[in-house]
């Protein structure tokens, strides 16, 4: 297939572009070119072809200079969050591609959710994130140019997907999550939100490039939206210690709730957590499996977890201190103690 990748170097997608790239397939990617280096590995060990098209997306007009009489079986935006965005990917590619996929979120079903098992049907609402409602309106815009004009759009819906280069969990600060296993290295306790029970999904970026390449240039998933996830649920206290038991520790933790770490400040917890993470969610990936017959997710998330604490272990140059975030978990994981005493030794504890 003859694909285009609006970005093609993040955490879903480098998996993707490097998996088609081992299969012999064209690919290119309008980028900048900082991170192209390993896909050109890829390429060459798989016979693939690695075409850059180094731009500024938001410069649309070099953009469509580099995109003038071309045409694609496929094209995807993986840096797209908002609708202006995708109008213009619909002027840059309109005629011009087969498919256009667009990579939306699992955190635009409804939150609350009404039930626990989230399918393609779930309705799309969420008042706590506007990540995610942003994530709405695109989706809206391109299922109208659908519709209306007959673009040929799928969207994907994951949900939380890792790679090699960061640990996954719930609570960190701004400078992603090493803090955490730092924490965790030095004998520290963490923050775990709730009560640790509530059922999440890790999805490995491998299984999602399966699925993904499955719905690439497939005609069956033109004006569909799709769960792409792993099938496998866990609770936060097992993800945690999954974590822990990568690093080779025992793990300490204290558990916060989700309204406590919002009301705390510093960091907005009101979306990734209200409005996403705090939620029992169970994906149903029977769609998927429709579309591409034979898919199975097959990297289970503790031999994931190993993979990726290894790997960070081994490359300091990922192993990003925070250490506002190291100060502020202190202040929250001392506040829960104090008030527990409190409360304990019938003390009044201040609201205001």
């Amino acid at each position: 297939m003859k694909i285009l990748f609006i970005g093609g170097t993040g955490t879903i997608s480098t998996a993707i572009s490097r998996k088609l790239l081992e299969s012999g397939h064209e690919l290119y990617l309008i980028n900048r070119g900082n991170r192209n280096g390993e896909l050109e590995k890829a390429a060459q060990a798989g016979g693939g072809k690695l075409i850059p098209l180094v731009c500024d997306i938001l410069d649309e007009a070099a953009a469509a200079r580099l995109l003038e009489n071309m045409h694609f079986d496929c094209a995807a935006d993986f840096i797209a969050f908002r609708p202006e965005q995708l109008e213009r990917d619909y002027r840059l590619l309109k005629g011009k591609t087969a498919q256009f996929i667009f990579i939306s979120s699992a955190s635009a079903y409804q939150k609350l959710p009404s039930n626990y098992r989230i399918t393609e049907g779930t309705p799309l609402a969420n008042p706590y994130w506007e990540y995610s409602r942003n994530k709405i309106a695109c989706e809206d815009f391109l299922m109208k140019k659908y519709r209306d004009d007959g673009f040929p759009v799928t969207i994907v819906r994951p949900s939380h997907t890792y790679d090699e280069r960061s640990i996954p969990l719930g609570v960190h600060g701004n400078c992603g999550s090493w803090q955490v296993a730092q924490r965790m290295l030095d004998g520290k306790p963490v923050i775990i939100h709730g009560d640790g029970t509530s059922l999440w999904t890790m999805t490995h970026n491998s299984d999602f490039a399966r699925a993904f390449i499955g719905l690439a240039g497939n005609i069956r998933a033109i004006g569909e939206a799709v769960n792409i996830t792993s099938d496998e649920t866990l609770t936060w206290n097992q993800i945690y210690q999954c974590i822990a038991d990568a690093l080779g520790v025992p793990l300490k933790a204290v558990h916060v709730s989700s309204e406590f770490l919002a009301a705390a400040g510093t960091y907005d917890y009101t979306g990734s957590l209200t409005g996403d993470k705090a939620n029992s969610v169970v994906f149903d990936n029977t769609k998927l499996k429709q579309l591409v017959p034979g898919f199975c997710a097959v990297k289970r998330f503790d031999e994931g977890c190993r993979e990726t604490v290894q790997y960070v272990l081994a490359h300091p140059e990922l192993q990003r201190k925070d250490p506002e975030f190291d100060e502020w978990s202190d202040r929250v994981i001392q506040a829960v103690v104090t008030a527990a005493g409190a409360v304990r030794n019938g003390q009044m504890v201040k609201t205001e």
